[in-house]
C-alpha cells in the first residue's frame, strides 16, 4: 500500500501535541494592534486547542505527526 500524504499547508499552520490534542495560532496578530488593548494581545499570543470535531478531520490530513 502506498504512503498517504501529508497535507503540508496545514502541517505548517498546526502541531499534534503528546496527547493528541491539535494546537493552532489565534487569529489577529497581524495589523490593527493599536486598537487592541494590551490584554488582548497578550491573550492572542496563547496557542489554542482545536476543537475535537475538526480536530478528527486534521489528524486524517497528517497521518505520520
Amino acid at each position: 500500500m502506498p504512503k498517504v500524504k501529508t497535507r503540508k499547508a496545514l502541517a505548517k499552520r498546526v502541531r499534534i501535541t503528546k496527547n493528541g490534542k491539535v494546537v493552532r495560532k489565534k487569529a489577529g496578530t497581524r495589523h490593527l494592534l493599536s486598537g487592541k488593548n494590551r490584554k488582548r494581545k497578550r491573550r492572542l499570543k496563547q496557542r489554542d486547542v482545536v476543537a475535537p470535531q475538526d480536530a478528527k478531520m486534521i489528524k486524517r490530513a497528517m497521518p505520520y505527526d
